[in-house]
């Protein structure tokens, strides 16, 4: 069976980048990256902090994590509820013993539902991500402009609503996002975004609505990867989290800053079998003095303070 010749056509398939948000860089050519305060390594712990509806939606595409036997599916759906109840009290705790503050990256419907859980977190001084409305809120290509606005534009104005802060960032289910959402972004008054994995350092995106910048949260070290789907311990999550820093340390020091992130997810590590691991990671690495613990927007600031 052969190919119809439309489906090879791709208008913006060119030399270089195959969209004009930003130009090819090369990672090692790039003048040095300087903290704020001189550190090799800053490491972006982000927590996502997420409601999945009991009937899941499969338009454009089911989220990673959802629903998944017949309904009622009170066997994922309770183990994800174990997140909000007990598994982000954890993690905010395990910070919290070392003074560091983190960004949440949170579905509306959680700041809605769950207006005690988001106090709790805004008191503490952490930072809150907008996460789309709830795990239905999904993005992809051939979304309707109107209908993702409303989507993103509610996913800000209920935090903002909820905690009386409008969040800064954004991060799209499963980091998919369509041709058009880095300029609804800016339109909605995002700061930055972290969908694109492309760096290890944040990238600025030109848009039809003006510049946004990109903070890269990269699946690959996500412990919903990690530990859920390549079914690795959370001694070995540690260990790869661990490997990371050192190799990142080493390059810093001819190359300038670098930056790592801690990607967790409450029903995953915040269970009692995983949390004591955890908690030795976070401790081992704020001890470092090369070392320090950033939220999305202190680093966005920092990056900014660099380029200038």
């Amino acid at each position: 069976m052969s190919l119809d010749p439309e489906y090879l056509i791709y208008l913006k398939r060119r030399e270089g980048m195959d969209h004009d948000f930003y130009p090819y860089s090369n990672f090692f050519t790039r003048p040095k990256t300087q903290w704020a305060n001189g550190e090799k390594l800053l490491i972006w712990p982000v927590v996502s902090l997420e409601y999945f509806p009991m009937v899941p939606s499969d338009d454009p595409f089911r989220a990673p994590g959802h629903m998944q036997t017949a309904y009622p599916d009170y066997r994922h759906y309770t183990a994800r509820e174990y997140g909000t109840r007990i598994g982000i009290y954890r993690l905010l705790d395990a910070f919290e013993k070392c003074g560091i503050t983190i960004s949440i990256a949170m579905n509306a419907a959680v700041a809605e539902r769950y207006p005690e859980l988001a106090g709790d977190i805004i008191s503490a001084g952490h930072e809150i991500i907008a996460h789309s409305v709830d795990m239905n809120g999904t993005i992809a290509g051939g979304m309707d402009e109107e209908v993702e606005r409303r989507l993103i534009i509610h996913s800000f104005d209920t935090i903002e609503k909820a905690t009386g802060q409008r969040p800064r960032g954004w991060l799209s289910i499963a980091r998919s996002q369509s041709f058009n959402t880095p300029w609804l972004l800016v339109e909605a008054g995002a700061k930055y975004m972290c969908d694109w994995g492309n760096d290890e350092v944040p990238n600025r995106f030109d848009t039809q609505s003006g510049p946004t910048t990109n903070i890269p949260l990269n699946h690959e070290l996500s412990d919903r990867q990690i530990i859920n789907v390549q079914q690795h311990s959370i001694d070995s999550f540690a260990e790869q989290i661990r490997d990371g820093s050192d190799w990142l340390l080493t390059e810093a020091g001819e190359h300038g800053g670098r930056l790592l992130l801690l990607q967790l997810t409450p029903y995953i590590s915040g269970l009692p079998f995983r949390i004591g691991v955890l908690e030795r990671l976070i401790a081992d690495l704020s001890a470092n003095p090369d070392i320090r613990f950033a939220t999305g927007a202190s680093l966005l600031k920092q990056w900014e303070s660099s380029c200038s």
